[in-house]
C-alpha cells in the first residue's frame, strides 16, 4: 500500500502542494467526501513524514495500561466526596486524562448526540458545504482541519464547530437542523458535568469549590463534532496530530477506537467505555495549578475501520478576561517551598502561540516555563 501511495503521489512531477490544498479546501467536500468517493490513495498533502507517524515514533505504544476511571455516583455524599476528590487529584496529576462513569447524563442524550453528529457528516457534501468556512472564535463552522493552511501535513478528519459561549447572539438558529436539538442538549448536560469536575479539581488543590468557575472557565465553551472516516492508507497519515488542549475537555466517543494518550514515554490506547465520558486537563489548568495538574499530549490515529469514528467534545476554556489580563500560577498555591514554575501570559500571547503554526505539542506551556 505504501508503494502504491508513493506512485500515486509522485506521478505528477509538477506537484504543487499549495494548489492542491486550496483546491481541496474550495471543494468543501472534506475527507469524508474523499473517503466516500472510493479513493484508494490519499492526496500527498495528507502524508506525514515517516518519523512523525505513530508506528515510527521512538516512544512505544502499550495496550497494558489504561487511563483511570472515576465513578461519580456518590459525588454529593459527604462520606464519599473526599475520596472522589483524591481520585481526581491523582488522575489529573499523574495522567492528565481519565474517564468518568455515573456522570448523570442520560444514555439517551449520549446516543442521540453521537447519532446526530454522524447524521450531519453522512450528508452529501453539497448539503454540508453551506456551513463550510474558516472562521475562528464565533459562530458555526464545518471544516476539514482547522489548521489546514498552517500545518505541514493535513490530518484525516472533518469537524463541525460551534461556539456555544460567549456569543453576542443566540447561536442555536445557525446550528444545522439535523443536529441542532442534540448539540444544545449535549452542551447543557456536559456543562453540568464540567462544572462538577472543576469543583472537584479546585478542592483537590485546597481551594474553594467555585475557584475555577470564578476564574472564568465556564464562560467560553466550544463544541466540536469530529468525524474520522475510513482512510485507505491509514499508515501514512493521522486522524489528529499530537497536541494538548487549553482548558478542560469533556469527550464523548463512539466505539471506534483511535484516541491515544502519552503517558511517560508510552502511547496508551483509550479504549471506549460504553456510557463513559473522557476528560482531560488543558495547559491553562496546568499553569494555574503551578504544575500540580498536568496537561498531556494526545492524538488520534487515522481510521482503518470501515465504520467512521465519531467524537463529540465540549472545550471549557477561560472567558471574560481583558486582553491585558495575565494568566499564571494562582498566588494561593505559591510559597517559598513551591515557587512559580511558569511566568504570566496574556490571551493575545496564547492566541499568537496557538495560531502561529499547526496543531502541535504543548506550545504555550513550553513558552512560559521558567528555567
Amino acid at each position: 500500500m505504501a508503494t502504491e501511495a508513493v506512485n500515486c503521489a509522485t506521478s505528477d512531477s509538477h506537484y504543487d502542494r499549495l494548489k492542491e490544498v486550496k483546491e481541496f479546501d474550495e471543494s468543501k467536500m472534506g475527507v469524508k467526501g474523499l473517503s466516500d468517493s472510493g479513493i484508494t490513495c490519499i492526496p500527498r498533502f495528507f502524508m506525514h513524514p515517516p518519523e512523525t507517524l505513530p508506528q515510527h515514533n521512538s516512544t512505544s505504544t502499550t495496550n497494558t495500561s489504561s487511563i483511570p476511571v472515576l465513578d461519580l455516583a456518590n459525588l454529593h455524599s459527604s462520606a464519599h466526596r473526599p475520596g472522589i476528590i483524591q481520585q481526581i487529584k491523582d488522575a489529573a496529576a499523574t495522567w492528565g486524562f481519565f474517564q468518568v462513569i455515573n456522570h448523570g447524563i442520560p444514555s439517551s442524550v449520549l446516543d442521540d448526540t453521537l447519532r446526530s453528529i454522524k447524521a450531519f457528516h453522512d450528508q452529501p457534501h453539497e448539503i454540508k458545504a453551506k456551513h463550510y468556512r474558516r472562521q475562528e472564535h464565533h459562530g458555526v463552522m464545518y471544516t476539514s482541519n482547522n489548521d489546514l493552511h498552517r500545518s505541514n501535513a493535513a490530518s484525516w478528519h472533518d469537524s463541525l464547530q460551534v461556539y456555544m459561549a460567549p456569543e453576542e447572539k443566540k447561536v442555536e438558529d445557525d446550528i444545522p437542523e439535523i443536529c441542532r436539538k442534540e448539540v444544545v442538549a449535549w452542551d447543557f448536560h456536559a456543562s453540568k458535568v464540567a462544572e462538577a469536575l472543576f469543583e472537584l479539581l479546585s478542592e483537590g488543590l485546597g481551594l474553594e469549590a467555585g475557584k475555577f468557575k470564578e476564574l472564568g472557565f465556564m464562560k467560553a465553551r466550544l463544541f466540536l463534532g469530529h468525524c474520522y472516516p475510513y482512510c485507505p492508507q491509514s499508515d501514512l497519515t493521522v486522524g489528529i496530530k499530537s497536541h494538548t488542549d487549553a482548558g478542560l475537555t469533556v469527550l464523548l466517543q463512539n466505539q471506534v477506537g483511535g484516541l491515544q494518550v502519552k503517558h511517560g514515554s508510552e502511547w496508551v490506547d483509550v479504549k471506549p467505555l460504553p456510557g463513559a465520558l473522557t476528560v482531560n486537563i488543558g495547559d491553562f489548568i496546568q499553569i494555574m495549578s503551578n504544575g500540580e495538574y498536568q496537561s498531556v499530549e494526545h492524538r488520534v490515529l487515522a481510521n482503518s475501520s470501515k465504520e467512521a469514528r465519531i467524537s463529540v467534545l465540549i472545550f471549557n476554556n477561560v472567558g471574560g478576561w481583558k486582553e491585558s489580563d495575565e494568566f499564571g500560577p494562582l498566588p494561593e498555591l505559591l510559597s517559598a517551598e513551591k515557587p512559580a514554575l511558569y511566568r504570566g501570559f496574556t490571551v493575545p500571547e496564547f492566541l499568537q502561540s496557538f495560531f502561529s503554526k499547526g496543531l502541535d505539542g504543548k506550545n504555550i506551556v513550553e513558552r512560559v516555563t521558567l528555567h
